[in-house]
């Protein structure tokens, strides 16, 4: 059932009290929402936080995320499109995506999940230069597609993750090979970091401060709004024929801002605002990869012919 929350309830819930209400209220649901399905048609338990894959993506980060790269899987029928996820910046597989990649995995999907953009083993990921990650990326779908015997595949990306393969779809080929992109919160025309970006740019800081920080995050400068890699992205059209684009954001998104900026423009593109679906959905930047109410949104965009009621679920990540 969708239970809107009214603009007064929202400020309400910006109060101490109402906030340690919501934060109760929310743990018991999750609690609840976390228990697998039946044996017969679930494998893994799907937990929807954040906190749930951090501690083997700290001692293991190149290890795939529940239920992905088994390269034996054969998409049938009912999915006939094996499914690539792919995290954002600073993350790795491992964490961004525990919640998603069971999911998909119990609903029937082949998943695969890969680093890229940082060196084999790191923590972090997700840093390089984004061109070349494209070329990761390329080169994963590629095998995807020759291990599955699959013409085509889907894409699921997180912030970064949802921008890096439209560069692959725009100049490196890629879009026959895919069919469907479907984005998280994804940095799509470059983010201010909640103004910051505006304010050192007003005040003549960002030719001192970006080579410092491009030395260790060259992602995060290109991912800049203004910058040379998303002048370079909006000088093409956001889509290219023949594949379909689902972006899902948050209202509550401060690190793409104005989070609007997310929405691509095109005929085959569907935005959604994840709080017009659920108003009792909290979710952040990273939050939106872990929510009930949005990995529903991924499901329906991966399968528009079996769409399903989006769930309406309080959701505060974290617990």
């Amino acid at each position: 059932m969708r239970l809107p929350l009214p603009s007064a309830a929202r400020k309400r819930l910006r109060r101490p009290a109402a906030v340690l209400t919501a934060l109760a209220a929310a743990s018991a649901l999750l609690f609840a929402g976390a228990a697998p399905a039946s044996a017969a048609t679930a494998q893994l338990p799907v937990r929807y936080s954040p906190l749930g894959g951090l501690l083997p993506s700290l001692t293991d980060p190149s290890s795939a995320p529940p239920g992905a790269n088994d390269w034996n899987c054969r998409p049938g029928s009912a999915h006939p499109r094996p499914v690539v996820l792919v995290n954002g910046t600073f993350a790795n597989m491992r964490n961004n995506w525990d919640s998603l990649s069971p999911l998909l995995h119990n609903r029937g999907y082949c998943v695969y999940a890969f680093n890229y953009g940082g060196l084999a083993g790191n923590v972090i990921q997700s840093i390089g230069d984004i061109p070349t990650s494209a070329g990761q990326l390329s080169a994963f779908v590629d095998r995807v597609l020759a291990a599955t015997g699959s013409s085509q595949v889907d894409l699921v990306g997180h912030s970064q993750g949802g921008l890096l393969p439209r560069y692959y779809l725009n100049f490196l080929g890629g879009a026959p090979k895919v069919h469907s992109l479907v984005g998280l919160a994804p940095s799509n025309h470059g983010t201010t970091l909640d103004g910051l970006v505006t304010l050192a740019s007003a005040v003549n800081l960002l030719g001192l401060v970006n080579p410092l920080v491009s030395a260790a995050c060259t992602a995060c400068i290109q991912q800049e709004v203004g910058s040379d890699f998303v002048r370079r992205m909006n000088a093409v059209p956001d889509t290219v024929p023949g594949v379909d684009y689902t972006v899902i954001s948050t209202a509550y998104d401060a690190v793409v801002t104005p989070y609007r900026s997310t929405f691509l423009a095109g005929s085959r593109v569907t935005n959604i605002t994840l709080q017009d679906q659920c108003g009792w959905d909290f979710s952040g930047h990273v939050g939106i990869a872990f929510s009930p109410n949005a990995l529903g949104a991924v499901l329906n965009a991966l399968d528009p012919a079996h769409a399903a009621a989006v769930p309406c679920t309080l959701y505060v990540p974290g617990l």
